[in-house]
């Protein structure tokens, strides 16, 4: 069985990590605000992910961070208008360089190259250090007891909060469930007179609890509309 589990760990980048990452907020951010500006009830995250490369040579600067998550960011708004049409959330509002949480998710990104495995996002649990797009090596800390994933890291998010710097990683893993060996079996026939009744002979008697307070419920409500205010 496949499940999601989410992994926090503190990052310690160094003064040229964390310049990078604040344009990776501003870029992730701008993104979501631009096609939110144009889409205010909709978008095709397919259709605007053609309009990228364009976005990309009149805005220089965002070619400087990972593409990936500028592509994410469409993502994020589409899921977040389904959420509206879906009644789950509000519409969608644009993001307060301010007032939002500074943030952006990337994928990670899986390729071979010359017989070797490559992937875009990977930690070393031993040394304490993850290696994330554009940013290259950084140290982090958290989950010291942990020496290894049981499964594959699926993308990262980067935030900030209170000034400091996180990353939680989506982790796809192998739960195993252990198989049940019963020690008996039990049929169980639903009755009448009495609630349940088991292949051992059992009875379970009804109570009736939902007749006794219908009845109580429709005499108040009689007693309720005949009450003066």
């Amino acid at each position: 069985m496949k499940i999601k589990k989410a992994y926090i760990f503190r990052l310690y980048p160094n003064d040229e990590q964390k310049e990078l990452i604040e344009k990776s907020f501003g870029c992730s951010r701008f993104i979501y605000n631009y096609f939110l500006g144009i889409n205010n009830n909709y978008i095709n995250k397919y259709d605007c992910i053609k309009q990228l490369p364009k976005l990309e040579k009149d805005n220089e600067w965002l070619k400087e961070v990972d593409s990936c998550l500028l592509r994410t960011s469409i993502f994020n708004l589409e899921d977040a208008f389904k959420r509206y049409h879906n009644k789950i959330a509000d519409k969608p509002k644009f993001k307060s360089k301010i007032k939002s949480r500074p943030s952006y998710r990337t994928s990670n990104i899986r390729s071979t190259y010359k017989g070797q495995k490559y992937n875009s996002i990977s930690i070393d649990l031993k040394k304490r250090i993850i290696k994330l797009p554009k940013l290259k090596e950084i140290n982090i800390r958290g989950y010291h007891h942990l020496k290894k994933f049981n499964g594959r890291i699926i993308n990262a998010t980067i935030y900030k909060e209170a000034g400091k710097y996180y990353v939680s990683l989506c982790v796809e893993e192998d739960k195993i469930i252990p198989n049940v060996i019963p020690s008996n079996i039990v049929g169980i026939d639903l009755g009448i007179k009495d609630l349940v009744i088991t292949s051992s002979y059992e009875k379970y008697i009804n109570n009736k609890y939902i007749k006794k307070y219908e009845q109580k419920i429709a005499g108040l409500n009689k007693w309720l509309s005949r009450a003066k205010s």
